[in-house]
């Protein structure tokens, strides 16, 4: 008998694309085993949606957020506020990394997952396409994008490293319109609650599984 408590897990591999069902309108999303990537700028609320997206589904589901995990550097964390250089941009580039393994894992071992990230539809390689390289063709992403004075607002009820400048919110918020037109699917919360913001990415998972986004 073996005392040890060891478990054998089944290594993560790369995420392929998620099956459609064959009638695509009987498809209950709630219980699909999905890699979803959630994009935003700061202040679109992405990672308080996905955690009560996360929270609600019928199957095991994390939530892996980009910077938490970069946070957990603690000595020699490189804060992008204090100026963007080598060092900050290594340390987001080992977060995503990061979070791809362990989302890679979780899908190997029957636990889906729900990344979130301020993805810049003009820096594909660094963006998407690393998202893409890290964990799969199988990633489904979707941009939470409301107007700029939600975003403005959102923020200015932040605190520590990830409340920004009202400048640098605008540049960002300004950067991430260039998802329109992108092909993936845009939710617009301006005016809506988690709730029914968690509703709407139910809706858009099930049309990606349906009929995967190409990028």
């Amino acid at each position: 008998m073996n005392t040890t408590g060891h478990i054998q897990l089944p290594p993560g591999g790369p995420v392929p694309l998620p099956h459609p069902p064959s009638d695509p309108s009987l498809a209950d999303v709630s219980q699909a085993a999905v890699a979803v990537l959630l994009i935003g700028p700061a202040g679109a609320g992405k990672t308080t949606v996905a955690r009560y997206w996360a929270d609600r589904r019928r199957v095991p589901t994390a939530h892996i957020s980009l910077d938490d995990v970069r946070e957990w550097v603690r000595s020699g964390f490189a804060n992008p506020q204090s100026g963007w250089n080598e060092h900050s941009e290594a340390q987001y580039r080992l977060a995503r990394r990061t979070c791809g393994f362990a989302a890679r894992n979780f899908l190997a071992n029957g636990i889906s997952c729900i990344l979130d990230d301020a993805v810049f539809p003009d820096r594909p390689v660094v963006g998407l396409g690393g998202w893409k390289r890290h964990v799969g063709p199988g990633l489904l992403p979707v941009v939470v994008l409301p107007g700029l004075e939600i975003v403005l607002e959102r923020n200015a009820a932040r605190s520590g490293n990830r409340r920004l400048s009202d400048e640098e919110v605008a540049r960002i918020h300004g950067r991430m319109a260039g998802w329109y037109g992108s092909g993936l699917p845009i939710i617009d919360n301006s005016t809506y609650d988690v709730e029914t913001t968690a509703r709407m990415l139910d809706e858009v998972v099930t049309r990606s599984i349906a009929s995967p986004p190409s990028w």
